[in-house]
């Protein structure tokens, strides 16, 4: 018999102290020493496995906070502390009351921690055993060789200055430090505190659109929930750190943030399979099959891929470019070694006298503009009564390699120009370009500027940039080493950057959004990617000329010399003050390719009237959001650029709804009188079909 012990008058035992209420419970007697209980009798239908929640707290009187025993010795109502009982396990019967325990936490996920099936679990344990070793045959044999990867030498440095600028401010670096222990004490004692039944606040919580933690159980279940909170307060901690580095300069300061981010992101207890309780649920009631459909996702997307792995973002197989993607109807009319010349047909019987042509960025393929019909802005621009043309780039290879941006210039837009002219006999066009496109438009406006040549009406800029010193993340990237190391990798490479690079490049600008999610549904889930247009396009990506893209990243964003005025151009100074015609410059005030702020730095360089509109949302979302659907809203404020973004946005009227018509209602002014609808070819020979051939080459 135990000798028993007496506690603020509570006659107990030594064993009844070692009862304990966990969070996640312990093995018992019938569970064995590795925690599992044997699995239960079969039946017809395994119990579907559940995470559960926090259980509710019980109040016990009058000592409420540490239930210890299945019974409770409670002191007579004279006596405040009685002397311990020499028979314990006989007391009196009048000073026993039978108080229950708060109710344990359920188990993690069921209550054997057994997968429904276990039999099937062992089978697909060993398929994905299989799996694993032919996913890395394909990358030990993998024919290309290794992407030279410049990131990880410039995240090194960029790491390396903001721990010596810490390191040389030992007292601050304390002081960091122990903000750091606090939170985790917070945490700590907020943990125990749940883990016997209280309600309590959390700590941390995720910031609003934070998709990663929407499952209920990482608020419900203590477990992942401090999992999470553990995650949350060290990646604000480190971001912290590089924010308040002492001594550090802007640039590098935003490098350090950039490679953090892909660090601290993938760190992410959403990206585990045994800290994500939505893997673990569908682990167990799979069995495992989650886990083998995920290696087969992976071991396909590891074939599809060149030197960088490509996870997909859609399902490659339920879109076709021209059977439910590009299919508004229109011939290509025109073609050189660089685009083809696209013109639709016309959807009203009058349409204006001066045609539109669209220059869409050589980076992705043109119908981003042309999605489903319900999300075409080429279609709403035909369905408006204009005339439109499209530039499809070519999607180059080698042969292409010394095109450069000035050949684009000349073999793109002006020869699109011209062929416009010839086919409508419309002397001054309106044109429209749309993120590099956008640049390279305002590069030869200057151009033409230069030399008095008038050949538009109007431009319209959709995310493009024209001054680069508040360019974003891409920056990051931008230096001479860095572009020194990526001209001699194109030069290996045929003359040509791969389509992948540049996509895995935007995709790391994103990664909470662009990356790990799908890494997550296809490889932990065992999902298949859902059938989502936009992102079918995201992949579609081009290869680009070397001396085109080497001249855009050190004359654009390394130099900036088209905004410092420093830009010679077929032999002509350009100058972006010469630039006179009407504007519209669309930005995004989301956008992380050509940043809002950086896009109105832009505007205010024309020498004529610009209207700016910044849209709701992204580089992409900000853009295609038309009236049907409309998912974000927009503002504007007349034609007046102060000297600050936040001077207009003062100012600025917020409208409900898509963009479109705004812009369409605009161009309507500077797009003349009614004429009879154009069919296409007419003046110019018809090629073939839309969406045409270029765009159908796969990089």
């Amino acid at each position: 018999m135990p000798k028993p012990t007496t506690t603020k008058g509570r006659a107990t035992t030594k064993a009844a102290k070692t009862r304990t209420v966990a969070a996640i419970p312990a093995a018992t007697k019938s569970q064995g020493a590795n925690g599992l209980a044997p699995p239960p009798a079969r039946k017809k239908a395994a119990a579907k496995p559940v995470i559960a929640a926090n259980p509710k707290p019980v109040t016990v009187k009058p000592v409420a906070t540490k239930p210890v025993t299945e019974t409770v010795a409670s002191a007579p109502a004279a006596q405040a502390a009685p002397p311990p009982s020499p028979t314990p396990e006989a007391p009196p019967a009048a000073a026993k009351t039978a108080v229950p325990l708060p109710p344990a936490p359920e188990p993690l996920v069921n209550s054997t921690w057994m997968p429904s099936d276990p039999a099937d679990y062992a089978r697909n344990l060993a398929k994905l055993m299989e799996g694993s070793g032919k996913a890395w045959t394909t990358i030990v044999q993998r024919a290309a060789p290794s992407p030279k990867l410049p990131e990880m030498t410039e995240s090194a440095k960029a790491f390396g200055v903001v721990t010596q600028s810490w390191l040389a401010e030992p007292e601050k670096l304390l002081e960091a430090q122990k903000a750091l222990a606090t939170r985790y004490y917070e945490l700590w004692q907020s943990t125990l505190k749940r883990g016997v039944g209280h309600t309590v606040a959390p700590v941390v919580t995720p910031e609003p659109g934070d998709n990663r933690f929407k499952d209920p159980d990482w608020k419900a279940h203590p477990y992942f929930d401090t999992w999470k909170q553990y995650y949350l307060i060290t990646s604000q901690w480190l971001d912290g750190l590089v924010d308040d580095a002492p001594g550090i300069d802007d640039r590098t300061k935003q490098r350090a943030d950039f490679y953090l981010r892909q660090i601290t992101t993938a760190a992410s207890p959403s990206n585990h399979p045994l800290t994500n309780p939505e893997v673990i649920r569908a682990t167990l009631e799979s069995s495992g099959g989650n886990l083998v459909k995920g290696m087969e996702n992976f071991q396909r997307d590891l074939e599809r891929s060149g030197a960088m792995l490509s996870v997909a973002q859609s399902d490659t197989e339920a879109f076709e470019v021209g059977r439910n993607v590009a299919t508004t109807p229109g011939k290509v009319v025109f073609q050189n070694s660089v685009i083809q010349l696209l013109q639709y047909t016309p959807t009203t019987k009058t349409v204006h006298r001066v045609p539109l042509l669209i220059v869409p960025p050589w980076i992705n393929k043109f119908y981003i503009l042309d999605l489903q019909p319900q999300k075409s802005f080429i279609k709403y621009a035909v369905d408006q009564g204009f005339t439109v043309f499209v530039v499809s780039w070519v999607n180059p290879d080698g042969a292409l390699a010394s095109k450069t941006f000035e050949d684009y210039a000349r073999e793109g837009i002006l020869a699109a120009a011209d062929a416009v002219s010839r086919a409508t006999d419309v002397h001054k066009i309106n044109v429209l370009g749309y993120c590099v496109g956008g640049t390279l438009l305002a590069t030869t406006l200057a151009w033409l500027a230069a030399a008095n040549e008038d050949r538009f009406r109007s431009a319209t800029f959709l995310a493009a940039q024209v001054d680069f010193e508040k360019a974003g993340d891409l920056l990051v990237f931008i230096d001479d080493n860095q572009l020194n190391k990526l001209e001699a990798t194109m030069a290996e490479a045929g003359g040509v950057l791969d389509g992948g690079r540049m996509a895995q490049v935007f995709n790391m600008m994103r990664p909470r959004d662009l990356i790990w999610p799908y890494v997550d549904n296809n490889y932990m889930l065992g999902k298949k990617p859902m059938a989502f247009d936009l992102l079918y396009w995201n992949q579609d990506s081009t290869r680009m000329c070397a001396a085109n893209h080497i001249f855009y990243l050190r004359n654009f964003y390394l130099e900036n010399k088209l905004a410092k005025g420093g830009m010679s151009f077929g032999g002509r100074t350009l100058d972006m003050a010469a630039v006179k015609l009407p504007v519209y410059e669309l930005a995004a005030k989301e956008d992380h390719i050509a940043p809002a702020e950086s896009v109105y730095r832009g505007a205010r360089l024309f020498g004529g009237p610009v209207r700016y509109v910044m849209a709701g949302s992204g580089h992409i979302a900000g853009v295609i959001n038309p009236p049907g659907k409309p998912k974000y809203q927009y503002w504007s404020a007349g034609e007046a650029l102060p000297p600050s973004l936040a001077e207009w946005q003062a100012k600025a009227a917020e409208t409900a709804g898509s963009w479109w018509p705004d812009w369409s209602a605009w161009l309507a002014g500077h797009a003349g009188e009614q004429v009879n609808a154009r069919p296409p070819g007419e003046g110019l020979a018809v090629l073939e079909d839309a969406p045409g051939s270029y765009v159908r080459v796969k990089a």
